[in-house]
């Protein structure tokens, strides 16, 4: 029998922390909330949490300091909240570490979809896969840098990618030589962006090609596997370590 994730909600706001409890019991999680981070320290030294639904906006600690601080710690999996929904905040959120990111106003239907995104992710990450700042993967020459979300090519170039396109990226690279479906690079590369994939992972990945690839009739990077999905065929070295 699969055991139940554990979530907590960490949110100074108590309508909500209520909301968000009884929504996610109801759909067969445990819960756990705080209203503040040193609530939130306590419960983790008492339980074993799953993933962390954190607002950004709270009095004392703000999220963005606690989730700093927990991504240092360890891979723990984090959905931000915010009511600040512009695309700066955004992106400070996932520099922080952040799985995801939810703004304010939201459907309790859309956080699910989120938490069960993310939990998913989590069971597909590659073991030894470390946390924290400056991951930066290199391949064939190519430099990509995972923190500050940058692809440079062998002659140094920066490589102007649409946010879709580097998140699939990173996550064939993550995993090179492993057949990753379509649900799967849906599941791992959306996650990581909250803009949506309007259009096919088969269309992205056509468009990363001609980014890449010196050839994309015969790719040597991004490889497609029959009935499969596709798999990153060149070795892998995070932080000049073998990956």
């Amino acid at each position: 029998m699969e055991l139940t994730h554990h979530i907590l909600i960490v949110d100074d706001d108590s309508e909500i922390r209520t909301l968000l409890s009884d929504s996610l019991t109801r759909s067969g999680y445990r819960v756990s909330v705080s209203a503040n981070g040193a609530a939130m320290m306590q419960t983790l030294a008492n339980a074993r949490i799953d993933l962390i639904v954190l607002d950004i906006m709270m009095p004392g600690e703000d999220g963005l300091s606690i989730c700093r601080r927990l991504r240092a710690a360890g891979p723990m999996p984090i959905i931000m909240l915010t009511s600040m929904s512009t695309e700066v905040d955004r992106v400070i959120g996932l520099e922080m570490g952040a799985d995801d990111y939810l703004p304010k106003p939201f459907g309790t239907r859309e956080l699910l979809a989120r938490i069960r995104a993310v939990l998913r992710r989590t069971a597909l990450a590659p073991p030894g896969s470390p946390s924290g700042s400056g991951r930066v993967f290199e391949f064939a020459g190519w430099r990509l840098d995972a923190t500050r979300r940058k692809l440079h090519s062998p002659a140094n170039a920066l490589v102007d990618l649409r946010a879709a396109e580097f998140d699939l990226l990173l996550a064939l690279v993550e995993r090179p030589d492993h057949v990753l479906t379509r649900d799967q690079l849906l599941d791992l590369a959306r996650g990581r962006a909250t803009t949506a994939f309007d259009r096919s992972i088969d269309v992205h990945i056509s468009r990363l090609r001609h980014r890449i690839e010196a050839d994309t009739k015969n790719p040597a990077f991004i490889l497609t596997v029959r009935s499969g999905g596709y798999k990153f065929a060149v070795p892998v070295t995070l932080n000049g370590a073998a990956w």
